[in-house]
C-alpha cells in the first residue's frame, strides 16, 4: 500500500501542478503560477512552505517510511480502512483538477496583491468556496489512511494548519479587498471548505 500511496501522491503533483500548469499556460499565456512572488519569510510565503511540508510529509515521507519498516499506530491500519483511504484519495485527486479548471483563466498559485480576476461562484464552488483545498486535504486525508504512520497523521495536520493560513488570513482578505460587497455577499451564503460552515459576516473582515 506504501508503494500505491507513493505513486497516487506522483501523480497528484503532476496533474494538480504539472498539467494544471501547462493547461493555463496554453490557454491564457501565463502559467498562474505566483508562489514564488512572495516574499521570504512573509505571511502568504509561510502559509505556503507549511503546506508543502505536509504535503511532503503526507506524500512522501509517510510511504519512504512504511517501506522502511515504521508500523502504524496499533488503533489504526485496517485493511479495510486502507482500501477506502484509496478511494479518497483518487476521488480527492480527481477533484482537485476538476475544482482548478473550473476556475478558468482565474486559477493561481499564490497570489499578485495588484493583480484582479474574476471571482468564480459556478460549479462546485456554488457550494464551498474553497473546493480545491477541500478535495486536495480529502486526497491526502486518503493518503494517511493509505500509510497510517505517525508521519503522515502529523503531516496532515501540518497540511490542515498550512491551508488555513492561506485562506484565512491571505486569500479572504484579498478577494474582499478587489471584490468588495460581491465577495461579502457570496461568503456570506458559502461555508469555506464545508457546504453552510465557515460562512463570513458581511460586516466582519475574518472569517468564524
Amino acid at each position: 500500500m506504501a508503494v500505491a500511496a507513493l505513486a497516487l501522491f506522483v501523480f497528484f503533483m503532476l496533474l494538480a501542478g504539472g498539467v494544471r500548469t501547462l493547461i493555463q499556460r496554453r490557454r491564457t499565456g501565463d502559467t498562474g503560477n505566483r508562489r514564488t512572488w512572495a516574499a521570504r519569510g512573509s505571511l502568504e510565503w509561510w502559509g505556503l512552505a507549511v503546506a508543502d511540508l505536509g504535503y511532503l510529509m503526507v506524500g512522501l515521507g509517510a510511504p519512504v517510511a512504511a517501506l522502511a519498516g515504521m508500523p502504524p499506530p496499533a488503533s489504526v491500519g485496517h485493511p479495510v480502512a486502507r482500501g477506502l483511504g484509496a478511494v479518497l484519495a483518487i476521488v480527492g485527486i480527481l477533484s482537485t483538477f476538476g475544482a482548478q479548471m473550473t476556475l478558468g483563466a482565474s486559477w493561481r498559485i499564490g497570489i499578485d496583491q495588484t493583480e484582479r480576476t474574476a471571482l468564480v461562484t459556478t460549479g462546485p464552488f456554488r457550494l464551498v468556496r474553497n473546493p480545491v483545498f477541500t478535495a486536495a486535504f480529502s486526497a491526502f486525508l486518503g493518503l494517511t489512511l493509505m500509510v497510517p504512520n505517525l508521519l503522515a497523521i502529523v503531516g496532515l495536520a501540518v497540511i490542515l494548519i498550512g491551508i488555513e493560513i492561506q485562506v484565512r488570513l491571505i486569500e479572504e482578505p484579498y478577494l474582499r479587498g478587489i471584490h468588495g460587497d460581491s465577495y461579502s455577499d457570496y461568503a456570506s451564503r458559502v461555508g469555506r471548505f464545508l457546504p453552510g460552515i465557515g460562512r463570513l459576516r458581511a460586516d466582519r473582515p475574518h472569517g468564524n
